[in-house]
């Protein structure tokens, strides 16, 4: 599990509409494709998906007043998901930093 100062401090719903609008963009600039990411947001938690690379939950995030903790579901033998989480971390550290 990895955690991240939630400094702004981003709510649930906020930081959910960012993913939303702005994470699919970054991801695919960052990789030079084009991913399709699906989010789910129910209270406090976020599920992100990218379901043409990865079954089922990639990852979730917990949002609470001072960190974003992410966990991740994904099997190391599948796509890069290394580089995935890499680059999940530096956008939620840009914008909840």
């Amino acid at each position: 599990m990895i955690s991240i100062n939630n400094i702004q401090p981003l709510s649930p719903e906020a930081l959910f509409d960012l993913l939303k609008t702005d994470f699919p963009t970054y991801i695919n600039e960052q990789l030079g494709s084009n991913l399709n990411v699906e989010f789910a947001h129910v209270s406090d938690v976020v599920n992100i998906s990218f379901p043409e690379v990865i079954e089922g939950n990639a990852y979730t995030l917990t949002i609470g007043d001072d960190q974003i903790e992410i966990t991740d579901h994904t099997a190391e033998e599948t796509y890069n998901t290394e580089l995935l989480e890499q680059h999940l971390v530096a956008f939620l550290t840009i914008k909840a930093g």
